[in-house]
């Protein structure tokens, strides 16, 4: 899949390039494709600088979580609410402990550990799967909620704003919190309605309710609020959020007896292994995404975007947002090389940006996550989890663009 994405925007740039060159006699187009070429490498390398310091310093500190004991603390505490959830999973199955877990890990950014601990979920899964190749439905409310991706702290967001200059990185916190709420929100409701879950069972209420009326009451407040404050409220919780994090996960890791300074090394090492081994893909996807832009296909397609929402007389600024969300079910690196891309050309703090970046937060990738989970399993039938999937996505771009006026519009 990706081969072909990253083949398409090559092709599709050259084509583009041909017709202004052909029939719009404009011969630097070819000129500004290189000129691409070679921006777009150097501005991956300067991305990559940032990205080095930031993995490494935050998967310093989430080692320090898993050694005190908080990653596991989390799994114990969703357990009961996904033995309510998977109901053909019998209680005590290894396979309700490594979810939990998985969600946990997401929940605090813990991409890394969230992965592999997913993968060995849907194996354990797949143990009770009647069926070799046709998705459970406990494997597809397990995949639509990973696809959904509840993440409570887009650090790497707040990276690339960083890097871009922006003049508060954690601008965003709020709108991301909110989309990618209502991504999950819908995700899991589209798939208790098609698998008929009880989600009015007492346990699941306990959990869920909660949720929902602190997340209505705090949508109330802020909705009191004006632009300005609602910008200054969201960048207040989102550093203070963030410091207290770490704050937390030392004093934890203190009381635990762990080694917090070893620990953090420990951790900090692998980071930098995962950065070092991230810039292949970035210069890849921003070489497409640059040439896509200077060839003025991408320009096109926006602007025959931009005269579709015109007619019906909607406001089109979120449009230049749009890349992001366009390739976003396909490739995590091609969104992250459109959002990067977005930032550059219509500056990090416009509204375009921030929309853009608020729709990176919201959701994951649908296709890689459904190719590496099912896949890693030999499932070849999905059932209904890709629509399921694509609808959580949907929820959360739309959430995404609507919080984005609400918050910066």
């Amino acid at each position: 899949m990706l081969n072909g994405l990253w083949l398409g925007f090559f092709l599709t740039a050259a084509l583009a390039a041909l017709s202004r060159w052909l029939i719009g006699g404009d011969a630097a187009v070819f000129a500004a494709l290189v000129e691409s070429l070679f921006a777009m490498a150097k501005l991956s390398v300067e991305v990559m600088v940032l990205l080095f310091g930031t993995l490494t310093l935050w998967l310093g500190f989430l080692r320090i979580a898993e050694a005190a004991g908080l990653v596991a603390g989390l799994a114990r505490m969703l357990g009961p609410l996904f033995r309510r959830l998977m109901p053909e999973v019998p209680a005590g199955h290894p396979a309700l402990g490594l979810i939990t877990m998985n969600f946990a890990a997401n929940a605090l950014g813990l991409d890394n550990a969230a992965t592999p601990i997913g993968l060995k979920a849907m194996r354990e899964l797949q143990s009770l799967n009647p069926s070799a190749t046709t998705a459970s439905n406990a494997q597809i409310l397990f995949l639509v909620l990973n696809a959904s991706s509840l993440t409570l702290l887009p650090v790497s967001i707040f990276m690339y704003r960083a890097q871009q200059g922006a003049a508060d990185p954690t601008l965003v916190f709020l709108p991301i919190l909110i989309a990618t709420s209502a991504s999950t929100l819908v995700g899991l409701l589209s798939v208790a309605f098609v698998q008929r879950l009880k989600l009015w069972d007492p346990v699941v209420l306990a959990y869920l309710l909660p949720g929902a009326l602190l997340l209505g009451g705090f949508m109330a407040l802020l909705a009191t609020l004006s632009s300005a404050a609602l910008a200054s409220l969201s960048s207040l919780l989102g550093n203070l959020t963030l410091f207290g994090i770490v704050v937390a996960f030392l004093l934890a890791g203190a009381l635990r007896r762990v080694k917090v300074y070893e620990c953090f090394i420990e951790g900090a090492k692998e980071g930098f292994d995962v950065a070092k081994n991230l810039l292949p893909y970035l210069v890849a996807m921003l070489c497409a995404v640059g040439v896509l832009r200077a060839s003025g296909a991408l320009d096109l397609v926006l602007a025959g975007i931009r005269w579709l929402v015109g007619l019906t007389g909607w406001d089109a600024r979120f449009v230049d947002a749009l890349p992001t969300a366009l390739v976003k079910p396909f490739s995590g690196s091609a969104a992250r090389a459109m959002l990067i891309e977005t930032m550059q050309s219509q500056g990090v703090d416009s509204f375009a940006a921030r929309v853009a970046a608020t729709i990176q937060g919201s959701t994951e990738t649908t296709f890689y996550v459904l190719a590496v989970y099912f896949g890693a399993v030999g499932i070849q039938r999905a059932r209904h989890a890709v629509g399921c999937a694509l609808l959580a996505e949907l929820a959360g771009v739309v959430g995404a663009i609507a919080v984005g006026y609400w918050f910066f519009g």
